[in-house]
Order: structure tokens, then sequence, then C-alpha cells
């Protein structure tokens, strides 16, 4: 069984906008190493509908784009993708899948058959699944930056706190930090 990993962007105050934040090589390259070892993908519709929108005309070659991004679309490109939605069924872009029927049960069977683990990679999702128990891990990457406006990160709230142990902490060079927690043991 693979774990379900939540990689999300985050301001220091809590800021998950796409926008924000800061995008360079060094940040892409850290996002591809986290895809490189997971063995999919794991997006809501709107996350999805973003992503579609763009990353598949960069692997293409249709968008002008530095090889960091280029070294991204490209193997998203080539990456399993599962989406969750009430109201979209088709997801024509490669690789894409709808998992349907009851939520906890889809991602645990997801989970279950991917033994490499899922990236999950959007922030409402996160929180729902969070509240069933299915988040093993949280890689966040912190930017320095104070966004002042939302949507921010469990926006939505929790039913309980959730404790983590720390597993690694690395700066980057543009100041941001990648944070890599994992869900605490019951005790």
């Amino acid at each position: 069984m693979g774990l379900l990993t939540f990689s999300i962007n985050v301001t220091l105050d809590g800021c998950v906008d796409h926008e924000e934040g800061i995008a360079d090589d060094e940040t892409h390259a850290l996002f591809t190493r986290l895809m490189d070892e997971s063995g999919a993908m794991l997006w809501g519709r709107t996350t999805y509908e973003m992503m579609e929108g763009y990353w598949p005309s960069v692997a293409r070659g249709d968008v002008d784009a530095p090889p960091a991004l280029v070294d991204w679309a490209v193997k998203l490109e080539a990456k399993l993708k599962y989406v969750v939605s009430s109201t979209r069924s088709d997801f024509p872009w490669s690789g894409s899948h709808h998992l349907d029927g009851d939520l906890r049960t889809a991602v645990q069977d997801l989970k279950d058959r991917t033994p490499g683990g899922v990236l999950l990679g959007s922030g409402l999702l996160a929180t729902e699944l969070d509240r069933l128990g299915l988040v093993d891990e949280y890689r966040l990457l912190l930017h320095p930056v104070v966004a002042g406006h939302g949507p921010t990160l469990y926006q939505g709230g929790l039913p309980s706190s959730r404790r983590l142990d720390l597993v690694s902490a690395q700066p980057l060079s543009n100041g941001a930090v990648a944070l890599h927690y994992r869900r605490a043991a019951a005790g």
C-alpha cells in the first residue's frame, strides 16, 4: 500500500493561492522530484482543470518555457492522474482517470493499488481526505511571503487537530523551506 502525500505551496500566513510564492527552477525541480517519487497524482476537478489548461501545451512545446518547467510538464504528461469530481466524468488529458463512488473507498483503493504512493495537490480535497483520516504525509513548500488573502490551508477546518512528526526541513536558496511531515502515530 502506498502513502497519500498532500503537497502544496503555502505562504507564511497560510495562503495556498497558486499565484503566490516563488516559482523558479529550484521550486519546480523540487516538485518534479516529488512527482517522480510518487506513483500517481490526485486532484479535485478545479485543480485538474487548471493543470489541464496549461501543462499539456508546455509538454508539447506549444509554450515557450524554461527547462525546469518543460521537465515538469513532460513528466506530468506521462504520470497517472486521478480526479475526484461530482460534476464531471470525462477527463481526456493523457493518463487521467475519474475516481467515483464513495470517496473514502475510492481513495483507499487507489492507495492500496499504488505502491509508489499518491501525491495529492488540491487544498479542498486534502481537507476532506484529512477529515477521513486518509492523508499520511504532508510535503509543504513554505514561501517567505505574506499574501494577506486566501484561500488558506484547511480553510474549511478539521474536526480535531492533527499531530505531525517532522521528517525533514530543507531550506532553498530562494528563502523557501521544504517541509516534510508524517502523521504522528496514535498514542
